[in-house]
């Protein structure tokens, strides 16, 4: 085939990329113009045009650059072809462009390889929290690519070739000397959303294979492991210490920074926080390790790496203790209380593996508690903090003594919905109009009312639940922990290290005096701290060697810092450390000062030595994560594994599982069960419950198959978990109602369905089935009451009236 590409398709195609870098100019002014109306300060407004500009500029032309030789293919085959593509091409990056602007204007941070550690229901979930999508939400989707052709259009047909090409060279020579003028340029506030993206991608991907490349496969040490005795106990001196073991409860706030509390930059709106934090040991300077929720778990309850993108994405679950463990192996009761999906970043597999008693997450929830009030678009994360607390009042036991119970709130975060709204709302503005703060400061709360709103019902609610607490018995024996998982993300930071600065504060009746401490520590150091105290006050089982990360809290009073801590800003981004008074972010170099501000500075012999340092943890991370060297597995009697497949198994598993989503393996499951290969079927439920162990219709499934092969015992087993773990779902109930059935045990129907009633789980074919089993236990009177409340609300379905019938 002849090659043969005309002069004016050459110009048409510089045309097309200019109009896509005008489309991104387009996008960057409406990123500008939105982000000074929530809030977010822009010091000089010019320059921040001039180097969005330039980068988008770079950003366009590179794209056609890249592109230019499949346009080149295509023209060759089909002129119109390749113009058809082009377009269809230019469209596409539009709406990435703009979408991943629309990320950033919500979250206030570009979106980088953090995308490569969600699954899709975590994405859709996350989205569908930040955004409404309406006629008005996706206007500017359709809008800005279309200007993108119009610009194409009106260049191509009014402005002369030579003119666009010499406007082309102009602008080359004009940004590649303003880049040379401005190395601020390549900050991240300023890069074309998409080219950092692409740059955040492809570092993290290098990083990886770098890491990779040296062989981790050389030794077999255990690099974290060391004497339990190496963490002093700091917390007796402030702790009395009774006969029996103090009950622990740890309250985990989404989204509450430090600046929110104890008289800082936005306080005011916790105000019952800010009255504890005087009765407790607080640390002004405390450390959150991850930038999102994803990395509360195992470091304030483990003390753990990270893994690649977060030690909760980490599959193949390397041996670990945590405070949950421990705790569960000396007798301590152990829940954990949320209000959304425990699947949600994993959290769910953490908390199995650890072997938490009681798991308490938005399936657990009965008719009694009300929801969070759905979004425009439909999407609520579940139920609001103060149902939180009234389920974890309700559920935990004063007779199970003594308890780990950890609550974890959920209504600090996008979409900022929760009850009584406008009232709260109304508080806000009570509370700015006698404030005597700066107008500046008034405005940028006034923007953000309903976090602010939030902030003041979370606050009422830990307040309800801790008066109510009061009450009981066990309170005078109980420790209160309550910190921030990070700071919240829509309210402009600071700087890099507000993201991570949370509030930290233990409170308990049997504090002998409060205390303020200005030395650094974060979440890796409370679990040594809690387990080192309770180890030498009461009587635990002994512990000889621990993989913590932390080495304690620091109860210094004066402001120091004694920890290397490697921050995740997001998943998969480990490139921030606190060393000493210094953070590292990204490449830069900031002093942290006694407030906790921070500001710019230019060491290059400490900066090297940070780079090293995070450079080693990132090597030993790897290491003791991918080769399951945290800790032994001979020495972990505190866990519960995950099932662990033969080579035989795992055969059969690559012959189903590939590229197929988690439904779709069920739906192969039920199929090979139907089938009757049992067998096949629970290898498939077994691989899907590793992953999501809340899946209940898997493990109703693998219980089902049980029950076919006539091991009841077993079958028992598995449907009585499954309606432990989703109380509210019909087809356990079903389930099990046939397997007592088909095993001659009607007569422990009863428990179940008086369980099924008090669940207020109202499905016809469980009280249909429940009237057959009295039937067959020749219990006509019960049989007869059952059919007769069906029959009243189904009146026409002619099955019940044949049974009604058999009756007489």
């Amino acid at each position: 085939m002849k090659f043969n590409i005309k002069t004016k398709d050459v110009y048409s195609y510089v045309h097309i990329t200019l109009a896509l870098i005008c489309a991104f100019w387009f996008i960057s002014t409406y990123e500008l113009y939105f982000s000074k109306t929530s809030g977010v300060i822009i010091p000089n407004l010019g320059l921040a045009i001039l180097l969005k500009f330039l980068n988008d500029f770079w950003t366009g032309l590179i794209i056609g650059l890249l592109f230019f030789p499949l346009f080149v293919v295509i023209n060759i085959v089909s002129r119109k072809g390749a113009f058809i593509v082009e377009y269809i091409v230019m469209t596409i990056l539009v709406i990435i462009q703009f979408s991943l602007v629309k990320y950033s204007l919500t979250t206030l941070i570009n979106l980088g390889a953090d995308i490569l550690g969600y699954s899709y229901n975590d994405i859709t979930s996350t989205v569908s929290a930040s955004e409404s999508v309406s006629i008005t939400y996706l206007l500017p989707f359709i809008i800005f690519p279309f200007l993108c052709f119009l610009t194409f259009v009106l260049i191509n047909k009014y402005v002369n070739h030579r003119k666009v090409i010499g406007a082309g060279l102009f602008l080359v020579l004009l940004f590649g000397s303003l880049k040379l003028v401005f190395p601020e340029a390549s900050s991240e506030l300023y890069q074309n959303k998409i080219a950092f993206l692409t740059k955040d991608i492809v570092k993290f991907k290098k990083e990886k294979n770098k890491i990779s490349a040296l062989n981790l496969f050389d030794r077999e040490d255990y690099p974290l492991l060391k004497p339990f005795n190496e963490t002093t106990d700091v917390l007796s001196a402030f702790i009395e210490s009774g006969e029996e073991k103090p009950n622990v409860v740890v309250i985990v706030v989404e989204g509450l920074g430090a600046e929110f509390v104890a008289n800082n930059q936005y306080s005011g709106f916790t105000p019952y926080l800010d009255s504890l934090i005087s009765k407790s040991l607080y640390w002004d300077n405390f450390i959150s390790t991850t930038g999102r929720s994803f990395g509360i778990l195992p470091s304030l309850f483990g003390s753990l790496p990270y893994g690649e993108t977060g030690f909760l994405e980490l599959t193949d679950v390397p041996s670990h203790l945590s405070l949950i463990s421990i705790l569960k192996h000396n007798g301590y009761e152990t829940s954990y209380f949320s209000g959304g999906p425990s699947s949600f970043d994993r959290k769910v597999n953490f908390l199995e593996y650890n072997g938490v008693h009681n798991l308490i997450d938005e399936n657990k929830y009965s008719s009694d508690f009300v929801k969070t009030n759905s979004n425009e678009g439909g999407f609520s994360w579940g139920y609001p903090d103060s149902e939180i607390f009234r389920k974890a009042l309700s559920s935990i036991d004063v007779e199970k003594q003594p308890r780990l119970d950890i609550v974890m709130t959920l209504s600090n975060h996008e979409p900022f919905e929760f009850p009584n709204k406008e009232t709260y709302m109304l508080k806000v503005e009570e509370l700015l109009s006698t404030s005597s703060k700066q107008d500046a400061y008034k405005e940028r709360v006034s923007k953000h009312k309903d976090i602010f709103g939030c902030l003041l019902y979370t606050d009422e609610s830990i307040k309800s639940f801790m008066d109510e607490y009061s009450k009981r018995p066990d309170y005078n024996n109980t420790i209160f922990i309550i910190t921030g998982d990070h700071r919240l993300i829509p309210i402009t930071q600071k700087d890099k290290l507000c993201r991570f600065h949370v509030p930290f504060l233990i409170y308990s009746p049997m504090l002998k005096k409060a205390k303020k401490f200005k030395s650094i520590s974060s979440h890796w150091d409370v679990a040594p701290s809690l387990l080192s105290y309770l180890s030498n006050n009461h009587k635990l089982k002994p512990l000889e060697a621990t993989p913590w990360m932390g080495t304690g809290l620091d109860t210094v009073k004066q402001f120091r810092n004694t920890k290397s801590i490697p921050l995740m800003r997001y998943k998969g981004s480990l490139s921030d450390m606190i060393y000493k008074d210094y953070l590292y972010a990204s490449g830069e170099l900031f002093k942290i000062k006694e407030n906790f501000g921070t500001y710019k500075v230019t060491e290059e012999e400490i900066k090297k030595t940070i780079e090293d340092s995070l450079m080693a943890f990132k090597k030993m991370n790897a290491y003791v994560t991918q080769r399951n060297k945290i800790f032994p597995d001979s020495l972990n009697i505190y866990v519960t594994p995950k099932v662990k497949f033969s080579k035989e198994q795992q055969v059969v598993l690559n012959t189903y599982i590939k590229e197929k989503s988690f439904d779709e393996i069920l739906f192969i499951a039920r199929d090979k069960a139907f089938g009757k290969d049992y067998k096949t079927a629970r290898i498939l439920c077994d691989y899907i419950l590793n992953e999501f162990p809340n899946y209940t219709d898997a493990r109703v499934l693998k219980g089902r198959t049980l029950a076919w092969e006539g091991d009841y015992e077993q079958s028992e087993q598995v449907l009585l978990n499954a309606i432990q773990r989703s109380p509210y779902y019909f087809d356990s109930y079903l389930a099990i109602l046939d397997m007592y059935w088909w095993s001659g045990q009607d007569e422990k129907s009863k428990a179940i369905f008086v369980q099924a009633i008090a669940n207020q789980v109202q499905y016809p074919e469980i009280s249909f089935k429940m009237a057959k089993a009295y039937q067959r236990l020749q219990n006509v009177e019960q049989a007869s009451m059952v059919i007769d409340s069906i029959i009243k609300i189904h009146p026409n379905v002619q099955e019940y009236k044949t049974f009604k019938a058999s009756l007489k």
